[in-house]
């Protein structure tokens, strides 16, 4: 099952909600510090609900702990960068994936892409390089558009037949 990593979050809401997309996906979810909130804040819980029991959490100190962690677990590192130019729907996912993400204000420092297995993008239409005003996607939409395609890929079409083979 592939992993989802944030790199150093700022936003308690948004890490909510990643951590609601694993809980629901069974993923784990790798927070490298420092973050920009206690863990303990009530904006973080609330975004989260009640699912964090069920969110498989690792928290690292920082980025060489984490590098520590997934050199001793293995599988490729898969940053995800508005810098990139190879789309994340391009790429073929393994289970032993981990996915990266960066800050909500400047995403993901040159030396960390530099380190990463592979550097991915989500392609926007209306983003400012296509002449557009959208800079990026909120971090909680991106870990989500990424993650279930990856897990569509691994899992086919996700948990069973569909109506049509009722």
């Amino acid at each position: 099952m592939p992993r989802v990593v944030l790199y150093q979050p700022e936003i308690p809401p948004n890490t909510g909600n990643v951590a609601r997309s694993c809980a629901a996906t069974a993923s784990e979810l790798h927070l490298i510090e420092p973050l920009g909130f206690e863990i303990s804040d009530r904006t973080l819980k609330r975004a989260g609900l009640d699912y964090w029991p069920w969110v498989p959490l690792h928290r690292h100190a920082d980025w060489e702990a984490f590098q520590q962690h997934r050199s001793a677990r293995g599988g490729r590192l898969l940053a995800l960068s508005r810098h990139a130019s190879h789309s994340y729907h391009r790429t073929v996912y393994r289970t032993d994936d981990w996915l990266l993400f960066g800050r909500e204000s400047d995403g993901l420092p040159p030396e960390l892409l530099a380190e990463a297995d592979a550097s991915l993008t989500i392609p926007m239409r209306g983003s400012v390089e296509n002449g557009g005003g959208v800079r990026s996607l909120n971090l909680s939409v991106a870990v989500g558009v990424v993650l279930f395609e990856a897990l569509r890929q691994l899992d086919g079409d996700g948990d069973g037949p569909g109506p049509e083979d009722a």
